[in-house]
């Protein structure tokens, strides 16, 4: 070894004995990795035993915590159902059964893999009290049911004792519900289950909560004693009519709970393609929100504050015929209080043009749709952004290609085009110009197509003119 090697362990021997040698040598290994090195070792450790899991329509994340194959995940992510399928993280796909889950919370349900043959790879749960603000935390699952195994770093932001959540900025997307958060020894302090996001934004930003290990094994223990079993019921929805007596209600602990512990009462309404509605929710004892689905239970509307102070209103065009279901729900997690709600129809505003779905016209070759119309009072609001909007639609056919622009004079306009699954197929933004927005594309499927005539930001409004051409 030559002189400078030496000097160097030399110098290392005496900062061991100044700060203590067996405190050294007993820190963990873990915390003397890098970075990278730890990410990459939390991730071989864990991600063999998380899963996805398909739920009917319903998408989202697991974790095997027995090798006989227990899986526990999010009680909102199977309920309604009582077989699931599961894709293992090697591709294969088995079916579960759920033999327990939770009405209220703690949010979690438990399903047994069937034809399970040796043992599966697992995940231990934490049995450390001592997870404290700003230690990492990491989270593995299946975000959009589209992107199974990824993995997301980040740090525990905030521990609430009373609600007995993790809050952690380790971003957490729809389809993560049900996955595992992990501490740096790769085991599970808890189940990730939300996000707070804006009105009508969706994904991750960097607000999200996790069903903290404690709660997990009390309700594993629970499961196992046979305490807890499937209570898989959809929630019961209370009928109304439109333009009917307003209703008051009462959302209290007695209610169901969203995964985030907030209270939720639902509604349900019959109504009509091209249909105007407008629905209120106002209190002074809680902060209201409300989510509306259509009758495939596709969001088409959420707001929080849109009807002044802290009351809600969705304002829509509703996109098909029948029976829609909406939450009344508070923005604030436990807030239980009176409420009062309104929902009434409207005459379609004649500039809307969203059509019935027996007069939508066939765009053929050759065929050109014009409408003109103005973005104001009476046009529909998009609670992502407050932007205004009217929406056209027609019947289109796999492989034709269309041309549609959007112009006007007097704002900027912003032009979206979704497929008949509602998927939004292409969207432009109008740049550089200002003035115009144009779509071509090839339609992937035969089927009703919904164009969107968009408003840039808020403070559009004005006239504008719709063009859609077959082009063949």
């Amino acid at each position: 070894m030559n002189r400078r090697l030496i000097s160097l362990a030399t110098s290392a021997l005496v900062m061991i004995g100044a700060v203590g040698v067996s405190s050294y040598i007993t820190q963990p290994a873990y915390a003397q990795e890098s970075d990278e090195q730890v990410n990459i070792r939390v991730y071989k450790i864990a991600s063999p035993a998380v899963v996805s899991i398909k739920a009917g329509k319903a998408t989202g994340s697991g974790t095997i915590i027995d090798a006989k194959g227990l899986v526990l995940t999010n009680a909102h992510v199977v309920r309604g159902t009582t077989t699931v399928t599961v894709i293992l993280a090697n591709k294969q796909e088995l079916q579960g059964t759920v033999i327990a889950s939770s009405r209220n919370n703690p949010d979690l349900a438990m399903i047994r893999l069937n034809g399970v043959t040796g043992s599966l790879p697992t995940i231990s749960l934490s049995s450390s009290p001592q997870i404290q603000v700003g230690q990492r935390a990491f989270a593995i699952g299946d975000p959009f049911g589209r992107f199974a195994g990824t993995l997301t770093t980040g740090i525990i932001s905030r521990i609430d004792l009373d609600r007995k959540t993790i809050q952690t900025d380790a971003a957490i997307n729809p389809g993560n519900s049900g996955g595992p958060l992990l501490n740096s020894k790769g085991e599970l302090i808890g189940v990730n289950s939300n996000q707070i996001s804006s009105s009508g934004r969706e994904g991750n930003i960097g607000i999200n909560f996790a069903i903290d290990v404690s709660s997990v094994q009390e309700f594993v223990t629970a499961v196992q004693q046979g305490r807890i079993g499937v209570n898989n019921a959809a929630p019961v929805a209370t009928k109304i009519v439109l333009n009917g007596v307003p209703i008051t209600g009462t959302l209290t602990s007695a209610d169901e709970t969203l995964s985030d512990g907030s209270f939720f009462k639902v509604f349900q309404f019959e109504g009509r393609a091209g249909q105007k509605v407008v629905i209120d929710m106002r209190s002074t004892e809680i902060d209201p929100y409300l989510v509306l689905f259509d009758p495939r239970s596709n969001k088409i509307a959420e707001d929080d504050d849109s009807a002044g102070d802290s009351n809600a209103r969705i304002s829509t065009t509703l996109p098909t015929t029948g029976t829609y279901t909406f939450y009344t729900n508070s923005y604030e997690v436990g807030d239980a209080g009176s409420f009062t709600l309104n929902a009434k129809a409207v005459n379609p505003n004649p500039n809307t043009a969203a059509i019935s779905a027996a007069n939508q016209p066939v765009l053929r070759v050759g065929a050109v749709l014009q409408r003109n119309g103005t973005l104001g009072d009476g046009s529909n609001v998009l609670a992502r952004d407050g932007s205004l909007f009217e929406t056209f639609s027609f019947m289109g056919r796999a492989g034709q290609v269309v041309q549609i622009t959007l112009s006007s004079n007097e704002f900027h306009p912003y032009l979206v085009i979704f497929a008949p699954d509602r998927k939004i197929l292409k969207e432009d933004n109008g740049l550089p110009s200002g003035k115009n927005a144009a779509i071509t594309l090839r339609l992937p499927s035969t089927g009703t197509y919904r164009v969107v005539a968009n408003a840039y930001d808020k403070s559009g409004r004005g006239t504008y003119r719709l063009v859609v051409r077959g082009v063949k």
